[in-house]
């Protein structure tokens, strides 16, 4: 009988999942005594009755690593420890199924787990490990906010789709003499947007990492505005907030979700401009899910390539509880409970925040 690999994509989509779906398929074919199966959007797929499993074969994923998406499909919403049920009230509650999914993987003969998500889904990895579950973590998010990796695979297209948005804007911000404001992703971490900003030559860059002043930030455009130049672009990742503020958010009461959705930091930012006396026409634009869909570029073809075989290479080592991460130029193993220890934040001391600096970029400290 051959050993059984279930692959799961969970959380948010990503450019480049398809990607490392093909690499684990392409590199399991060298090895005849295994058999692959992706699992329906996320672990749904085997905890739903009747099970969603879907056989990949060299065929299936033939050509996929150029799409965007996920063929197997995704969620974000519930999880094996966070599975929602409908009560006989029609409320909703959330249990705890992870021994039933440890007994479905028994009776279906799975021999190991590639789960392939970012922080949210990586946390699912490790208490699938703790179950004694044969599991391997792959770091995918577009936002780049999972630690012990150099990169996650998607970030570099969703830099590069915001970094399209930020040139087109500064061509009509200096044609209609506006302030131009982008909100980009990237939850509590402000990477797409300091990589977008410093890219597109934004003039104002707010992340998470810096309550921003807004005194800070209409000095910077008034400074500019002196020096003759009438208009000005500014990036702001979706979780910055003002000093003593909170960040933009609607709550949310789908079953199985994140409490929290978050948006409307541009929006916000315009209004205190406004009210700051900010002399000029102010515009925002809210790049959304444009920046997950869509083909991955040839960075995240290739890293989602070097982690699905270096995943598939880790289950036969056997490196239970561990997640493959890019440390330059390689692919390492790296301790499930490390990688998802710390947050990924922008280090202010780092390189890329003096990079930014150094441009004259106002971060709004």
């Amino acid at each position: 009988m051959k050993k059984r690999l279930l692959v799961v994509t969970g959380g948010g989509d990503c450019p480049g999942l398809n990607a490392v779906i093909r690499a684990i398929v392409k590199r399991a074919a060298f090895e005849p005594d295994w058999e692959i199966l992706g699992s329906s959007d996320a672990f749904n797929g085997i905890l739903l009755d009747p099970m969603q499993l879907m056989e990949l074969t060299p065929k299936t994923v033939a050509g996929i690593h150029v799409q965007g998406g996920t063929i197997i499909g995704t969620t974000n919403r519930g999880g094996p420890f966070n599975w929602p049920v409908q009560n006989a009230d029609g409320s909703w509650t959330t249990i705890d199924r992870g021994a039933d999914l440890m007994e479905r993987l028994r009776a279906q003969n799975i021999s190991a787990v590639i789960n392939i998500g970012g922080d949210g889904s990586q946390r699912i990895s490790q208490g699938l490990f703790e179950l004694s579950c044969p599991v391997i973590g792959v770091p995918k998010t577009i936002d780049n906010d999972l630690s012990d990796t150099d990169f996650t695979f998607g970030f570099q297209t969703a830099v590069d789709a915001a970094t399209d948005a930020v040139d087109k804007l500064v061509t009509t911000a200096a044609s209609h003499h506006r302030v131009l404001i982008l909100e980009v992703m990237g939850r509590y971490a402000g990477w797409i947007a300091m990589h977008a900003a410093i890219a597109g030559g934004a003039e104002v860059c707010l992340i998470p990492e810096i309550d921003y002043d807004i005194n800070s930030v209409m000095n910077a455009l008034n400074r500019r505005f002196t020096a003759g130049k009438g208009f000005a672009n500014i990036v702001i990742a979706e979780g910055a907030k003002p000093l003593a503020g909170t960040m933009s958010y609607t709550a949310s009461e789908e079953p199985g979700a994140m409490p929290i959705r978050l948006g409307g930091a541009g929006l916000r930012l315009s209004q205190e401009l406004k009210d700051a006396g900010c002399p000029i026409e102010i515009r925002e634009t809210i790049l959304g899910h444009l920046q997950r869909g869509g083909r991955p570029n040839s960075f995240d073809r290739v890293l989602a390539s070097q982690f699905g075989v270096a995943a598939f290479e880790m289950v036969l080592q056997q490196k239970w509880g561990y997640m493959a991460a890019y440390r330059h130029p390689d692919i390492v193993a790296v301790p499930l409970a490390e990688a998802i220890k710390t947050y990924n934040h922008v280090d202010l001391k780092s390189g890329l925040v003096r990079t930014a600096r150094g441009l004259g970029i106002c971060l709004g400290d």
